[in-house]
């Protein structure tokens, strides 16, 4: 055979026909445990899937599933990782909307036609910016004005940037070009601010003209997928989009709303709408664009009162509550980050494990208080030797499943599940690939009953009856938190004001050691030769690990393991 044609749905159009209940949705989904992720950034890897999306914590960036753009395909549970859990639902849970009462209120003053008036409005695929152009095209023929909608998809499928021109004019003379030319918008509304800041759409804005609204929610793109440190450039964008458009900039996140108000972000493209009609910034009559909802017979209660939502919006300011985020406060001063990585040791292993990094951040503390009162370094030591400290093994794994926290996220992130399936590579009973690395496998629920009595002989680890710890890789695991206390404690001898800043740059190093098994040691490579430069960069060298290969799981020639109890 020299080519195989393999023809079928995409799984991006399946979740399109979805949305549109053309398709039943399906009863399965994945699910990721934040205690379990590693934030190594695998699963985009094998998967290049928009919908895994980042997760700040107090430990770093995890990942989570976006649910509603996830196109179920499984694909990221591929990403050699414990966290991923795959939740089979009794039935598809019905969203239904919480508010359920028509607008009231003033209505705007709507734009005069003097010309043609000219909204361009971009977003990412997925979030409705064709939807709204549809929209506007069928209200502004109800309303007997002329209009043409260009739309520009280009990659949406993978979040890819969509942009849609829409002219409106009292005749359709006054039309004589579809695309919008350079500095003539005069709303632009933005659903991505990433694709608003794109120079073909710079170039379109005038700062005399142009009104922008802007919905600020931070959404990934594809680059996230593959890196993993990626961020999101907000600052820079509304830097961009406020110069560019001068004193007419307002930023509004629908997308927070929509969740609020309906449980998903599909809302946000018509709340967003009715913010902007509301604020007189769309020629159209407000029975016009509701007739054109109606018609468009696509979740039309809904869709109607995400319209009102957004015109009330535009009236009273909206505070939207997350109830599952964490209260504001003020960022965590050194004492409490002690405390907090302290405890979570003592959960981990004992209180007495638990001294090994407050003893040595006390020692960093107390060298460092000449030289920097907001103890940069001890915050970069406690947070690095704790990472290290705290490695996942399989006892560890087991207890951070097992717990209620995991059970409540769960039951907070699907409404009625029913079984849970674990995806896992159990050392000594892992298949492996071509490569020799360990094949995960789906495990039923009756794995729970394990994790709840595995996480109890925790107190094995490190000893001779540790069985896991043979491997290569937890070997490695306890050689590191040895190599970095040494590390520190030598760079604490030839610490001084002018080579401070190397230092917490030899504290820090070691925050880029994450993941499991190849995926952990492809990252320790990276991160070796940038650890051993900062130490010779403050005069000494004393890392020097032998990187295994981690073909085998067992090493019955190992010497003896190194006891976790001083002495």
């Amino acid at each position: 055979v020299s080519v195989l044609v393999y023809d079928q749905t995409c799984a991006a159009e399946k979740r399109r026909r979805r949305k549109q209940g053309l398709l039943a949705k399906p009863v399965r989904h994945v699910f990721i445990n934040p205690e379990v992720c590693e934030g190594c950034g695998d699963c985009g890897v094998v998967s290049n899937c928009t919908a895994i999306v980042p997760l700040e914590t107090a430990l770093g960036r995890k990942r989570a599933i976006d649910q509603d753009a996830c196109n179920a395909d499984f694909s990221c549970v591929e990403g050699f990782c414990p966290s991923f859990v795959t939740v089979e639902l009794e039935s598809v849970p019905i969203s239904l909307p919480k508010v359920h009462e028509e607008f009231v209120g003033p209505q705007p003053t709507i734009p005069a036609l003097a010309r043609p008036f000219n909204i361009l409005v971009t977003g990412v695929g997925g979030s409705g910016v064709i939807t709204v152009g549809a929209l506007l095209g069928m209200a502004a023929h109800l309303d007997g004005k002329a209009i043409s909608v260009l739309d520009m998809t280009g990659m949406s499928q993978k979040n890819g940037a969509v942009t849609s021109h829409i002219r409106i004019a009292d005749d359709s003379t006054h039309l004589r070009g579809q695309r919008i030319s350079a500095g003539e918008t005069d709303l632009l509304l933005a659903y991505d601010m990433i694709t608003a800041g794109d120079p073909e759409v710079i170039a379109r804005i005038n700062a005399e003209r142009t009104t922008a609204i802007v919905n600020p929610f931070e959404q990934p793109t594809g680059a996230f997928a593959q890196d993993r440190d990626w961020s999101f450039p907000r600052h820079e964008l509304e830097a961009l989009l406020r110069t560019a458009v001068g004193n007419r900039y307002t930023a509004f996140d629908s997308t927070a709303l929509a969740e609020s108000l309906f449980d998903n972000v599909q809302s946000g493209n018509l709340i967003l709408l009715g913010y902007a009609f509301q604020l007189g910034h769309i020629p159209l009559r407000a029975e016009a664009l509701k007739r054109a909802i109606e018609l468009n017979g696509v979740a039309v209660a809904e869709n109607l009162q995400a319209f009102s939502a957004g015109r009330r919006a535009a009236l009273v300011p909206v505070k939207i509550l997350d109830p599952a985020a964490p209260a504001v406060s003020m960022p965590e001063d050194l004492e409490a980050c002690l405390k907090r990585l302290t405890a979570r040791l003592c959960a981990y292993q004992s209180p007495r494990y638990a001294r090994r990094l407050r003893t040595l951040a006390d020692a960093v503390k107390r060298a460092e208080a000449s030289f920097d009162k907001d103890f940069a370094l001890t915050r970069a030591v406690a947070e690095g030797y704790h990472q290290l400290l705290a490695y996942k093994d399989e006892y560890e794994v087991a207890r951070l499943f097992a717990g209620e926290e995991f059970r409540q996220r769960v039951a907070a992130a699907f409404k009625a599940p029913s079984k849970m399936h674990f995806h896992l590579a159990p050392p000594i009973l892992a298949r492996r690939d071509a490569h020799g690395r360990p094949r995960k496998t789906e495990f039923g629920a009756w794995v729970m009953p394990l994790f709840r009595r595995l996480q109890h002989f925790k107190f094995l680890r490190g000893t001779p009856f540790d069985i896991f710890g043979y491997t290569a890789e937890r070997r490695l695991e306890r050689r590191l938190s040895e190599a970095y206390r040494v590390s520190i404690e030598t760079a604490l001898r030839h610490l001084t004001a002018e080579n401070y800043p190397q230092a917490v740059e030899l504290a820090s190093v070691v925050r880029d050691i994450r993941g499991y098994g190849h995926v952990k040691l492809a990252a320790l490579r990276e991160v070796l030769p940038r650890w051993q430069a900062s130490e010779r960069a403050l005069g000494f060298a004393t890392v020097d690990i032998e990187l295994p290969a981690l073909s085998a799981p067992l090493d019955p020639g190992s010497p003896r393991l190194t006891p976790l109890r001083p002495g």
